[in-house]
């Protein structure tokens, strides 16, 4: 049976581009091995800090979820879809006046989070600060959705129903939502515009850490924090 030459400068080749890959490896475990735990904690604490603070300060602003269409909270699914028949029997403003009334809530509920969402941070364990470093590109938001979620649902709903209340909306949709739940065909999470304004406010404040996540993860020296810069940069 006649065996193919072998090819030195094929060999060759494959064994530089082996030696590469070897030392860049070598080169990635040094850095992490130089990184003292407390220059990793100072770095994911600051970007953790950096993605709640910018999170919160976009959304808990006038209008911050009404003009931003990635976030803004529509009208739940039943109703969206009942528009035309609502439209034509006058109720069109009443839609939008809803729609403007849950977006202003879920303004006036995410400055809340602020706090809690810090307060997390310090509570950052070594398995949390592991889990960041090796989670990939959303274990920061995967982080503060774990930690925070439930506590924010609770502060939330109080301050989203008064805010709903005042324009008298409220109490209509829960009424007409509880009616149609028990025929099936409102989602649980809709039942109640505070319920459903508060779900929609959460998943728009973890977009946005998520949107600062990858800012700081594609541009470490970007983020301004030399602490930052350090960890995050190793991961590029």
């Amino acid at each position: 049976m006649n065996q193919k030459p072998i090819n030195r400068r094929h060999l060759l080749k494959a064994g530089v581009l082996g030696l590469l890959s070897a030392s860049a490896g070598l080169a990635m475990a040094f850095s992490f091995a130089d990184l003292s735990n407390q220059d990793a904690s100072a770095g994911l604490k600051a970007a953790l800090n950096k993605g709640a603070t910018v999170a919160v300060g976009k959304l808990g602003t006038e209008n911050g979820f009404l003009n931003n269409e990635r976030v803004k909270i529509p009208l739940p699914s039943v109703l969206e879809q009942a528009r035309p028949i609502l439209k034509m029997a006058g109720k069109s403003q009443q839609l939008d006046d809803l729609v403007t009334a849950m977006n202003h809530a879920a303004e006036s509920a995410v400055p809340m989070a602020k706090p809690m969402l810090l307060d997390a941070v310090k509570s950052m364990s070594v398995t949390d600060a592991k889990n960041i470093l090796t989670g990939g590109d959303t274990s920061v938001t995967d982080f503060f959705r774990q930690k925070t979620s439930a506590q924010l649902s609770t502060k939330f709903q109080p301050v989203v129903k008064g805010v709903t209340d005042k324009v008298g909306l409220s109490a209509k949709y829960n009424s007409v939502m509880g009616q149609a739940q028990r025929f099936g065909v409102v989602p649980e999470q809709e039942a109640t515009v505070e319920g459903y304004v508060t779900q929609k406010a959460l998943d728009g404040l973890f977009l946005m850490i998520a949107d600062e996540e990858k800012a700081i993860r594609q541009d470490p020296i970007g983020a301004g924090s030399q602490a930052i810069s350090k960890v995050f940069g190793l991961l590029k």
